[in-house]
């Protein structure tokens, strides 16, 4: 037999990592859906077969591999992407939390959404972008009633149109946001693009730095009127169906995302309408800004599960020193500890996105919302990077070509805690938080839900105490990190009891290490390997 006939067990090499249904072979999904309202939706079980199919994942490669390209102020994509716009879009992953009046969509859309989100994330993320934007701007578009009612059919739409023209004629339409530029960045105080009323209309000159899915059919911007920061409506087709005032200028040559198109951009005299009040800007945005960010931290959460499974997949087949990876001690130590945080994190996001689906009607759950959202989403996009690295590790030299999906994952990883406020934009909007009765409030309940766990009831009184000092912001990172610890131990409390208990004793009792790997429950290691992905009976 020659070389080239062997097969991959004949080589010590692990099946790919393929037709695997992404939402039954997932137990912590499985039941963080169950325990936030979700049930067990019958269509949760067909999404995850269709989109862990070996087709999906070569779509995903190629959709990497062919980054857009920029032709006049045209963008061109690979058809890979198309493909999982229109598939997301079918899906409603851009308009199913909200009813066609723009109004929030009854519980549990969120959940419901966020378990789809978070198994496509799983596959491909760049083309999320423009989804989740589009989903976002809604809130903003609340502002502008009349505006929103004329767009909303077109959001609601679960058809893919991809043609450049204007949005009035189209069967359906996505929308990207333009908001930082070059000498301000996340201040976006100090914009300066200028915005002049033109009639009922306004025309908008400046630049931007970022503006993301530059082929949408209208961005949301920020820009200077005369009455201070306003947000903006900006069509890519002026009302005449003339091409609207945008000119690229580059698009960036990213880590990762490189399936979605983020560019540089300028402003000639761009038609654009109000979306709130003159000098309201931040104000009209702060909802959407809390949707991208809940968005941000169920993508990372996807990704992590996703490095997670590949390496517990390789690691059952893999042979290294005549035993199988899975079986050798400090392999089963590093995956178990890995286990743990995707754990967490799966359980805390979709707990957050039950708050998001109450919080019409449930004022303590609109808190626990505005609260947490910022919190947790730095704890989980700042977790993924080292947690993609380490789980890359387990496959050796392989998980570090990229013949193998743990590279892009890898390059994919650390753009989630950079998009919609770093880590310090969020721990200072914690700070700020923190300061009002309605965060006392939600970390009251926090302590209520953790009280069976006195590492974590401690920590909270260290949180409070840590709060009263003169120099707290130099202690921003501690609070945040801490409070999105416990809040992940309440959620699996709710929906795994018994993992609460070891993340508890680990993550706050100082029972873990710098490195995965290093935390002391060998007694739950195949307990949680099981829930990872299940064994063949």
């Amino acid at each position: 037999m020659s070389n080239d006939a062997r097969t991959d067990s004949e080589l010590n090499q692990p099946p790919s990592f393929v037709d695997v249904n992404l939402f039954s072979a997932d137990r912590a999904l499985c039941e963080a859906v169950a325990a936030n309202g979700g049930g067990t939706d019958d269509t949760l079980m067909d999404f995850g077969r269709r989109w862990g199919r070996a087709e999906m994942f070569d779509l995903a490669r190629s959709a990497d591999a062919n980054s857009p390209r920029l032709g006049g102020d045209i963008v061109t994509f690979d058809p890979a992407y198309h493909r999982f716009m229109a598939e997301s879009m079918a899906e409603g992953l851009h308009c199913s939390t909200w009813n066609i009046d723009g109004q929030p969509a009854s519980a549990p859309s969120e959940v419901l959404r966020a378990s789809r989100f978070y198994m496509v994330a799983q596959v491909e993320n760049g083309h999320m972008c423009p989804i989740t934007m589009t989903r976002a701007s809604v809130a903003a578009l609340a502002a502008a009633p009349k505006l929103l009612a004329q767009v909303m059919p077109k959001i609601a739409s679960r058809t893919y149109d991809p043609e450049f023209r204007s949005w009035h004629t189209k069967s359906a339409m996505t929308l990207g946001m333009s908001m930082t530029e070059k000498q301000g960045g996340t201040d976006v105080r100090t914009n300066t693009t200028q915005a002049v009323r033109d009639g009922d209309a306004y025309r908008l000159n400046g630049q931007k730095w970022f503006m993301s899915a530059p082929m949408s059919d209208a961005f949301l911007v920020l820009a200077q009127a005369s009455d201070g920061l306003t947000c903006f409506f900006m069509p890519r087709f002026r009302p005449d169906a003339s091409e609207n005032g945008l000119h690229f200028v580059k698009l960036k040559d990213k880590l990762g995302n490189r399936s979605n198109a983020s560019s540089e951009v300028e402003f000639h005299n761009a038609y654009a309408l109000r979306v709130g009040d003159e000098g309201r800007g931040i104000r009209t945005i702060l909802q959407m800004v809390q949707l991208t960010r809940l968005d941000c931290a169920i993508s990372s959460a996807g990704i992590m599960r996703a490095a997670l499974a590949r390496a517990v997949h390789h690691a059952r087949f893999r042979i290294v020193f005549q035993r199988n990876l899975v079986d050798q001690p400090m392999m089963r130590a590093v995956l178990a500890d890995l286990a743990l945080d995707s754990e967490a994190a799966v359980a805390v996001v979709m707990r957050l996105c039950r708050s998001f689906d109450l919080a019409k009607s449930n004022a303590s759950e609109a808190a626990r919302a505005r609260v947490l959202t910022p919190l947790i989403k730095y704890w989980i996009c700042k977790t993924a990077p080292a947690f993609v690295y380490e789980a890359m590790e387990c496959l050796g030299g392989n998980g570090y070509v990229e013949d193998y999906v743990l590279a892009r994952l890898y390059r994919e990883a650390p753009v989630n805690a950079i998009w919609e406020g770093s880590g310090n934009v969020m721990a200072l909007d914690v700070l700020r938080a923190l300061r009002s009765d309605e965060a006392r409030s939600v970390m009251d309940s926090l302590g209520g839900e953790v009280s069976d766990f006195p590492v974590a009831r401690e920590t909270i009184d260290k949180i409070v105490r840590v709060l009263n000092l003169i120099d707290v912001e130099s202690h921003a990172r501690f609070i945040v990190e801490h409070l999105a610890l416990i809040a992940a131990v309440a959620s699996l409390q709710k929906s795994a009891p018994e993992i609460a208990e070891i993340f508890s004793q680990t993550r706050l009792n100082g029972g873990s290490g710098r490195t995965y790997g290093a935390a002391n429950f060998a007694s739950m290691h195949s307990r949680l390997l099981e829930r990872v992905l299940p064994t063949a009976k």
